[in-house]
């Protein structure tokens, strides 16, 4: 994914997101997501943070200068549950002035820095290329963990490939990662991770759903098995 198609995508995306932030009143705020025990309240939070996170990562790309994503795991959770109790009018300027600051950290990156690496919170390297568009997977994912009229079957499906093969190139990278193949069978997507292991194959927004976490395989099937496995931890 391009850089200006990364941030074309994602501006709509934060679109989408903030659309259904804006529908929700105070109260709703505090209910029930996909990803217990976090709240709504919690999951915008997050995005919001996640996007200045990869604004520090940018800056190291950038500068050359080591910039941690998190100071730590614990300050993460520690802004999380900070912001996770406000109107839904702060959470929705919240993630609209991070994306802003993003779109800017990005476009203020010169040649070199798009050739830098830099290190994930989850010890991933990448270089910008690559960094960019997992904004993009966080809105779209929590878009649907917000259990707010957002399906997986909504996200648009070239940013729904893009994910997966996102998460699929992350699970390829572990030593212990069972045999899988993956198979949608609406947009031709495959994907195969080892030799030998069962073939899970359904529509690529059910897949998605299963290989996030999201689902324990709603509309797939999965081939010399009795029934879809659990998906493998991907974050």
């Amino acid at each position: 994914m391009q850089e200006l198609e990364a941030l074309e995508s994602i501006a709509a995306s934060m679109d989408r997101f903030t659309a259904t932030v804006t529908s929700l009143t105070d109260a709703q705020v505090a209910g029930d997501t996909l990803v217990p025990p976090w709240t709504r309240g919690h999951v915008i939070t997050h995005v919001a943070r996640a996007a200045d996170s990869l604004c520090r990562l940018l800056t190291w790309a950038r500068t050359g200068v080591e910039t941690p994503q998190y100071a730590s795991m614990d300050a993460r959770a520690a802004e999380i549950e900070a912001g996770a109790g406000r109107p839904v009018a702060d959470l929705v300027a919240d993630v609209r002035d991070t994306v802003a600051r993003f779109e800017e950290a990005v476009r203020a990156l010169p040649p070199a820095a798009w050739h830098r690496e830099v290190r994930m919170r989850t010890g991933e390297l990448r270089t910008p290329t690559t960094l960019v568009p997992t904004l993009l997977r966080e809105l779209e994912i929590h878009h649907a963990d917000l259990d707010a009229g957002y399906g997986f079957c909504d996200i648009p499906a070239d940013a729904a490939r893009w994910i997966t093969d996102d998460i699929v190139e992350a699970l390829a990278r572990r030593p212990d990662i069972p045999a899988l193949r993956l198979e949608a069978t609406d947009t031709g997507l495959a994907h195969a991770l080892g030799t030998g292991g069962p073939t899970v194959s359904g529509p690529q927004a059910d897949l998605l759903a299963w290989l996030s976490g999201r689902s324990p395989g709603t509309g797939l099937t999965a081939s010399g098995v009795d029934k879809v496995p659990t998906a493998p931890f991907w974050i």
